[in-house]
């Protein structure tokens, strides 16, 4: 045969035989490399029918039939299991009905107050920024077997940058001797650390931002016993729905450190505006004393 036809001859084959490998969803041809166990054990199943051979014309024409191709078996890799639940301050379903922000810098281990106070820095992580004076970060015993929790900063305490030193806190000065204890035997925080304009509750997306330091403030402390005053504190702290009429007078587990409990009551600045809930207060109060005396355990 005439070379050049002969040439012409083997590009026409070649082109059916790149068509073949296309009509098998192939994009590139290279050596294969040693199968797998796992195709071994697909080729096991696998009977491809293999094409006919094309008829030979000469030596020198004469086409090797296409390497049978065999799928490789897919393989399913897991995937992060999947929450129907929205994710909550502590990865569970939350009251706020929304995801939680990324923890506000990591915990380390024995991480102290000041390094928190170093991390939260000069906060501008939601709204509240922008409207207040001063940043109340808390105050009191570093070790304290009880901490005090509030909802946020009123006018007093953004101007001075402690928490409690307004009427409300007077009054919980009262409650704390009331006890026998000082305030320096404690340790007073909010849920916020910024004033919320008015006094209105904190709303969800700055709890959220906020929350995460006190967080780390009760991890640091290590308190027995956390007394949650008013509704806010008490549901940003147990993430629950239910009110402080319910669940006060009861200790309760804090969910992020089951060893620690907490004892909802009435907020003081409630108790100023109703001061027949006292006696109810006074109630709560005798329990945490008996608690921190090992004189009762929790129900």
């Amino acid at each position: 045969m005439d070379p050049r036809e002969e040439l012409k001859e083997l590009i026409v084959q070649a082109r059916e035989h790149l068509l073949y490998f296309s009509e098998l969803g192939l994009t590139s041809i290279g050596e294969r490399s040693a199968p797998v166990e796992a195709e071994s054990k697909v080729e096991a199943q696998a009977s491809p029918v293999a094409p006919e051979p094309r008829p030979q014309e000469s030596p020198a024409s004469t086409i090797i039939p296409p390497p049978q191709f065999v799928p490789k078996p897919t393989i399913t890799m897991p995937t992060k299991k999947e929450n129907t639940a929205e994710t909550s301050l502590f990865d569970e379903p939350s009251l706020f009905g929304e995801t939680v922000a990324p923890m506000a810098g990591l915990q380390s281990v024995n991480e102290t107050l000041e390094d928190i106070r170093r991390d939260l820095g000069d906060c501008r992580r939601c709204k509240l920024w922008s409207t207040r004076t001063n940043i109340v970060f808390g105050e009191g015993n570093p070790k304290a077997e009880l901490m005090f929790i509030g909802e946020g900063p009123g006018a007093d305490e953004d101007a001075t940058g402690r928490p409690f030193v307004g009427r409300a806190g007077q009054l919980l000065t009262k409650m704390i001797e009331a006890i026998d204890l000082k305030r320096e035997d404690v340790y007073i925080a909010n849920v916020v650390k910024s004033r919320p304009p008015g006094n209105r509750t904190p709303e969800s997306d700055e709890v959220k931002a906020c929350i995460p330091f006190l967080f780390r403030q009760i991890a640091a402390i290590r308190p027995k016993l956390i007394v949650a005053l008013g509704n806010p504190a008490m549901q940003a702290l147990l993430d629950t729905k239910i009110g402080i009429t319910k669940m006060r007078g009861h200790f309760q587990d804090y969910p992020r450190m089951p060893e620690i409990k907490v004892m909802p009551t009435f907020h003081p600045a409630y108790l100023l505006r109703s001061p027949d809930k006292k006696r109810e207060a006074w109630e709560d109060l005798k329990k945490v004393r008996a608690f921190l005396r090992g004189e009762i355990a929790p129900e």
